[in-house]
C-alpha cells in the first residue's frame, strides 16, 4: 500500500494534462499532505470553453462526510478496491462515481527481501508520469470550509511480477492502480458499474526500481 509518493512539478501536469492547481504544492507527499488531483469538469463549466479535466488541491487521505478531523486520512489514503463499495469511509464516493486521477512522478514501498523494510523509490521506466486511479470526495471542516480529499485504489499483487517483490514476506501483496495513459478519460467517464473493470495490474516491465537495496 503506498503511503508515500512523488506529485509532478505543474510545469509537469501542464505537460501532461493540460492543467495544474492554482498554487505549488510540495513534491513530497505523505498522508493528510496536500496534494494536487485530477478530475472532470462539471458539465456545466465545459460550456464555457473550459479544459474537460480539472486540477484540484486536495488532502491525501479521504475525508468522508462524518469525518470529525482530518486526522482520519492517515487511514484512508489507500482503498481496496474489492471492498470499496461497502467501506464506510469510501462507499460514498465509489457509489456517486467520484473517480479521480492522482499524478505521480514516483512512489515508495518497502523492499523486505534484505529482512528489513528498505525504502524503494518506484518510477515508470520512461520517466512519465503515472496516473493513479482514485476516489475523491469534499468534506467541510468545523468552521465550515470545504476540504477537497483523494484516496488511491489498490488490487491484489501476490503474483504480478515486480510488485510482489515488496511489504512484509507473509503480508498479502498489494499494488496502487496505475492507469495507462489511453484510458485515463476511459476511467473519468466510466460509469459506476465500469468501475471495477478497470482495477487491473499495470506491466511490470513498465516499472523499475531507482535505488534498489544492495
Amino acid at each position: 500500500m503506498c503511503s508515500h509518493y512523488e506529485a509532478p512539478e505543474n510545469e509537469r501536469l501542464l505537460a501532461g494534462f493540460g492543467v495544474a492547481p492554482d498554487s505549488k504544492l510540495p513534491i513530497d507527499l505523505w498522508p493528510t499532505h496536500m496534494g494536487p488531483f485530477i478530475r472532470l469538469r462539471h458539465e456545466e463549466a465545459r460550456e464555457d470553453d473550459l479544459p474537460e479535466l480539472e486540477a484540484l488541491t486536495g488532502q491525501f487521505g479521504l475525508l468522508p462526510f462524518w469525518a470529525k478531523d482530518r486526522k482520519l486520512g492517515r487511514q484512508t489514503y489507500n482503498c481496496r478496491s474489492e471492498t470499496a463499495s461497502t467501506k464506510p469511509s469510501f462507499k460514498s464516493a465509489w457509489k456517486k462515481g467520484q473517480k479521480c486521477i492522482i499524478p505521480v512522478s514516483a512512489f515508495f514501498e518497502p523492499d523486505w527481501r534484505s529482512g528489513k523494510a528498505i525504502p524503494t523509490r518506484i518510477t515508470r521506466t520512461d520517466g512519465g508520469v503515472m496516473a493513479i486511479a482514485g476516489l475523491w470526495e469534499k468534506w467541510k471542516d468545523p468552521d465550515g470550509q470545504i476540504v477537497h480529499s483523494y484516496t488511491m485504489l489498490t488490487i491484489n499483487a501476490d503474483s504480478h511480477p515486480f510488485m510482489s517483490a515488496f511489504h512484509k514476506p507473509n503480508d498479502e501483496k498489494r499494488s496502487i492502480v496505475i492507469l495507462p495513459n489511453g484510458l485515463i478519460k476511459d476511467w473519468l467517464n466510466s460509469s459506476v458499474e465500469q468501475t471495477t473493470s478497470f482495477m487491473q495490474p499495470y506491466p511490470a516491465d513498465r516499472l523499475k526500481v531507482e535505488n534498489r537495496p544492495g
